[in-house]
């Protein structure tokens, strides 16, 4: 079912891109946004973006050489506008219902995509807002000099029926199909391509997710045999041998996810690999396993938002020529992501979960 996912988000991720979704969910982002708000503006789109196609180097790709241009423009450094771009990125990473940690994190932990997203909206989106509100006034002063294309309106369309779909509960599978058929028709509407081109750029969506795919399926296999040869009862043993709470038991789960991205510089691998002892230790110590799946997908997105040499960083610096360490010092969301999650485990937020 997992694999499944994956290819129905590759399909409908490149075939909105193909249909020129992308572009016109930027230019109606940048268009309701005065000019001392570019900043802000870009963090916004890279967010919208995000959360609907659930790739966050998708959005740093799209994205970048909008922010770039802009920074060239207005004299801001290209380094905090790429540095924006990555926030809103990882923003959307955490909490898009057709990302792949999304994916991951629930399918371990047995819990509802819908489920996991009331529990990590409770603790992104206060900080996303105050993320916002820092690049308001980073950005404030500078006047507009971007002139976005005119809004095409039809091309919005299914991103917003994904993003609404899925909030309301359908079925991710469903909800990507429906993603799929929409950009098809409206591509085919507009001219953006023609019934082979969409084939292709179907075709090409599935093939971007193939390396994924391929390690999804040799590590579920790996983490088996570790299992049959009590490898995980081993690292639980170790790991809980002086857990007293279910406070103690989130706190080694994020400790444990944060590891494995640290040595897998890959937040869906982490999550992957860490997922079975994660339930296990939730079980065992009563954690709701919609607030593990949490756990598991905010502590990972921190780690990999923060890594120089992880996908987004390096992509948004080759993309551009900077240094990945350059741009780190401009990533507010993960690093006020990161302190706000330990918070809500230390001080039990949100108490409903």
């Amino acid at each position: 079912l997992m694999v499944l996912i994956f290819i129905l988000a590759g399909a409908f991720a490149q075939t909105a891109k193909a249909m020129g979704a992308v572009d016109a969910t930027v230019n109606l982002a940048m268009s309701i946004l005065p000019g001392n708000l570019l900043a802000a503006g870009i963090f916004l789109a890279a967010c919208f973006i995000s959360i609907s196609v659930g790739t966050s180097v998708g959005t740093i790709v799209a994205l970048a050489p909008v922010a770039v241009g802009i920074a060239d423009k207005t004299g801001m450094p290209d380094a905090l506008m790429l540095g924006v771009v990555v926030s809103g990125a990882m923003f959307g990473d955490n909490l898009s219902f057709i990302s792949d940690t999304t994916i991951v994190a629930t399918r371990t932990q047995g819990c509802q995509m819908s489920d996991k997203f009331k529990v990590n909206i409770r603790i992104a989106l206060p900080i996303a807002i105050l993320t916002g509100l820092i690049y308001v006034l980073v950005g404030s002063g500078v006047e507009n000099a971007y002139a976005p294309a005119p809004i095409e309106w039809v091309k919005v369309i299914p991103y917003l029926v994904v993003l609404v779909t899925a909030v309301c509960g359908i079925n991710v599978m469903l909800v990507l199909f429906i993603g799929i058929v929409l950009s098809g028709i409206v591509g085919l509407w507009t001219g953006s391509f023609d019934i082979w081109g969409w084939n292709a750029s179907m075709g090409l969506g599935i093939t971007n997710m193939g390396e994924l795919i391929i390690v999804t399926l040799l590590a579920g296999g790996m983490l088996e045999m570790i299992r049959y040869n009590g490898g995980i009862d081993w690292i639980i043993r170790k790991l809980t041998s002086r857990i007293h709470s279910s406070k103690g038991a989130e706190m080694s789960i994020a400790a444990l996810v944060s590891f494995a991205n640290l040595c897998t510089a890959n937040n869906t691998i982490a999550i992957l690999t860490v997922g079975p002892i994660a339930r296990k230790i939730a079980d065992r110590f009563g954690v709701d396993r919609r607030r593990s799946a949490s756990l598991l997908d905010t502590f990972s997105c921190f780690t990999q938002g923060l890594l120089p040499y992880g996908a987004q960083l390096l992509m948004a610096a080759g993309l551009t020529g900077l240094s990945p360490l350059g741009i780190m010092r401009y990533l507010y969301y993960p690093v006020i992501l990161g302190g706000a999650a330990l918070l809500a485990v230390l001080l039990r937020y949100p108490r409903k979960f």
